[in-house]
């Protein structure tokens, strides 16, 4: 996939091979207090349901390399809620290395996603950002999702309480 003047990213089902680089690129957004509710990082054997969770036909998760086959982040579609009436409702999440943070490649890796909705059984997408992420909110926004849902003073962390928004969009085919 590629947009306009921006580098081709490629995106591959992951395989358990990857969960480690996952993981690095997970734990390495603990800190910030923007990105996940997890306080620690997290082992890579602590993940292995998660992983296994998943599956490339309806709920994969895909790493993304750059054209120099460097692996830049990785993205995942989860069922919301774990009952059948939701089964066309999925979770996004993504996470980019630190490197390739903050250089639009999450507007292209999101686009993609939404683009592969429909192919995966999506009708609804969802993701979860802390309020306090000023700057995915307003990447959610542009890409057309909206505020489906706010739960206020929900995550305390380094003794302070965040509100998570949950942003939603309508797929359309």
């Amino acid at each position: 996939m590629s947009n306009n003047n921006d580098p081709l990213l490629n995106f591959r089902n992951a395989t358990l091979d990857d969960l480690a680089i996952i993981v690095d690129i997970y734990n390495s957004t603990i800190d910030s207090r923007l990105a996940t509710a997890d306080l620690q990082p997290v082992s890579i054997e602590s993940k292995l349901d998660w992983f296994h969770k998943h599956n490339a036909f309806s709920r994969p998760i895909w790493i993304i390399t750059n054209e120099s086959n460097q692996v830049i982040g990785w993205t995942s579609f989860q069922d919301f809620y774990g009952r059948p009436a939701y089964q066309q409702t999925a979770e996004i999440s993504i996470y980019l290395d630190e490197n390739y943070r903050g250089r639009g490649f999450g507007k292209n890796i999101i686009s993609h996603a939404i683009q592969s909705c429909p192919s995966l059984g999506i009708q609804n997408l969802l993701a979860f950002i802390f309020e306090h992420n000023i700057t995915s909110l307003s990447l959610a926004q542009e890409l057309g999702f909206e505020e489906w849902g706010h739960l206020k003073e929900i995550a305390l962390m380094d003794d302070k309480y965040y509100g998570l928004k949950i942003m939603g969009l309508k797929i359309t085919t």
